[in-house]
């Protein structure tokens, strides 16, 4: 809509009248601090989710305070990232945009808090679980609602479980293995038992990204596909915000839902933007400006340029976070395993770190993180060593090279493009040239979805969803994901039945066995050129408050409690 030039002209009329009235208002009574959540229940011990490393703890953004006043003024957080979300429904989108929007529309029966993450509650109120670990009991908050008014009962979790089993997509892959359609039962409307197939030691760790969705909602607008088309850009949720424009490539804005049935701990924000700004470089600026309050994309050169600017606060910690180039295993000249070995030894590690930063990041050692479980320190890996590479090459369908191959990034994200650049002098040492691209990442995956389509090597951050190696292990290297961006096309029978094994595993020592197994098939497979662990990388604006650093996908961030001030 377009407004005239007299409407245009009243309107900034109210804006100052309502300016000089807010200047002369008293300043508002402080809000008193809040009190710390009541813990859940614990009849029988649940099993603890392997907790992410301690790092040294992140600059305060203040206490969390009890929900103040809503302001008159509208305060709305804008995020600034490179990011689309591409997918609002709960049981197919993945990614941390996705996840973003998913974690403040919706809410879980448990989600994480603190450092070292823990699950807590949020719509289940206490939990018991059965001593074999298969039976898991959960009492539902009575006062919570959808945002339709309608109550959030046993029957809404069970139809939001089965839909999820039957879509098979999203995050439907860290729980599946060990449910059914069977799995989840209604004992009253406020309490829902779900007994799995088989043992699954993360269970509890998963909770938080299984969302509940308004049953009445989705079946109104099922459509041939279960509600998938309308969920994209629509929502059917119970969380503490509501979609209020949505303008793919641009822009994402959500309100605030006055009638959100959980109050302790509200923040002032009314709204928040997540603005989509592909150059990190650019996202830099804007929360250099103030344009912007988080930007969640910096590269360490960002971090550098930030160091001491005026209003702004640097969080850097250690996450679960991996950056891997992936390889296409199926279709191109890296199918055969000594190729994939050759580039391995004849990448430059070293530039990588040099790049990325000694100080904001550290060579992986294999595939999985330092400090989870089973992580194996000692692990043999690849490192820059031209005869190996030509060792391997000699062995290879190519032993003279004399092939291209290719590589894309996301487009703006510059730390990526200079690791493409790395791997170009590196495989040219081997006479093998490099295409590199940039694109979007929506259509980055895309092409991930056929392995005629995925190209050569796929750059990939992995940042787990909870602290446990599974959330590394399945996603990335279990052949059951192919066609996702996570692991395209790498599928060995062996490595499927090691991963299959971990995660029925009843004991943490046979678990820690098969992981030690796991990393050393996975390094003689040669699926991946393993590449840095990151630290995460954050900028707020000083006037972000209330905003506390969580280990577990701390750049999906959650809204509900920030103030503006």
């Amino acid at each position: 809509m377009r407004l005239s030039n007299r409407s245009l002209r009243v309107g900034l009329l109210v804006i100052l009248a309502l300016t000089l009235l807010g200047a002369c208002a008293p300043a508002p009574t402080p809000a008193p601090t809040a009190a710390p959540p009541t813990a859940a229940p614990k009849p029988t011990e649940a099993p603890k989710p392997t907790e992410a490393p301690k790092p040294s703890p992140p600059p305060a953004l203040t206490a969390a305070p009890t929900a103040p006043p809503q302001p008159a003024t509208p305060k709305v957080i804008i995020v600034a990232s490179g990011q689309d979300i591409a997918n609002l429904d709960p049981h197919t989108g993945d990614g941390y945009s996705n996840r973003a929007m998913h974690r403040n529309v919706y809410d879980p029966l448990v989600r994480y808090e603190g450092n070292p993450a823990k699950v807590v509650r949020a719509l289940a109120e206490s939990w018991t679980i059965s001593n074999d670990g298969l039976e898991y009991t959960f009492k539902l908050i009575k006062d919570a609602k959808f945002h339709d008014g309608s109550a959030i009962t046993a029957e809404a979790v069970q139809y939001s479980f089965n839909r999820s089993l039957r879509l098979k997509k999203g995050g439907n892959w860290m729980f599946a293995a060990a449910m059914d359609e069977k799995s989840t039962t209604v004992v009253d409307p406020n309490t829902v038992k779900i007994k799995l197939t088989q043992p699954f030691a993360p269970f509890m760790s998963v909770l938080p990204w299984m969302f509940i969705v308004n049953p009445k909602v989705v079946e109104a607008n099922k459509g041939a596909d279960e509600g998938q088309t309308w969920l994209k850009d629509h929502e059917a949720g119970s969380g503490p915000f509501v979609i209020k424009r949505w303008e793919p490539g641009n822009l994402y804005e959500l309100e605030r839902f006055a009638g959100y049935w959980k109050k302790d701990g509200a923040g002032n924000v009314t709204g928040a933007i997540w603005k989509i700004i592909r150059e990190t470089s650019s996202q830099r600026l804007a929360v250099q400006k103030g344009d912007a309050h988080v930007a969640v994309d910096l590269t360490y050169d960002d971090m550098v340029a930030l160091k001491g600017a005026p209003n702004v606060v640097l969080v850097m910690e250690p996450e679960y976070r991996t950056f891997s180039l992936k390889f296409n295993t199926q279709n191109g000249p890296f199918t055969d395993v000594n190729l994939r070995k050759a580039a391995a030894y004849a990448f430059d590690y070293q530039a990588m770190l040099d790049a990325e930063g000694t100080d904001h990041a550290a060579l992986m050692i294999g595939p999985l993180p330092p400090g989870i479980l089973g992580a194996d320190p000692k692990l043999d890996v690849p490192r820059q060593d031209l005869n190996k590479a030509k060792e391997w090459l000699a062995k290879s369908k190519y032993p003279s090279g004399g092939v291209k191959v290719s590589y894309v990034y996301v487009s703006g994200l510059e730390i990526e493009r200079k690791f493409g650049l790395i791997l170009l002098d590196s495989l040219k040492k081997l006479n093998i040239d490099l295409d590199i691209k940039q694109l979007v990442w929506t259509d980055m995956v895309a092409l991930t979805k056929d392995p005629k389509t995925t190209p050569d090597f796929f750059p990939v951050y992995q940042t787990a969803n909870y602290g446990d190696p599974d959330n590394i292990a399945y996603p990335t290297y279990h052949g059951s994901q192919n066609g996702n961006w996570t692991n395209p096309t790498y599928n060995s029978k062996v490595v499927n039945d090691l991963i299959d094994k971990t995660r029925t595993a009843t004991t943490e020592a046979e678990r820690v066995k098969l992981y030690g197994d796991l990393q050393k098939a996975l390094v003689e497979d040669a699926p991946d050129i393993f590449g840095v662990l990151e630290k995460r990388k954050l900028a707020f604006r000083d006037n972000v408050l209330n905003w506390k650093f969580v280990p577990i996908a701390s750049n999906a961030i959650e809204f509900f409690p920030l103030s503006l001030k």
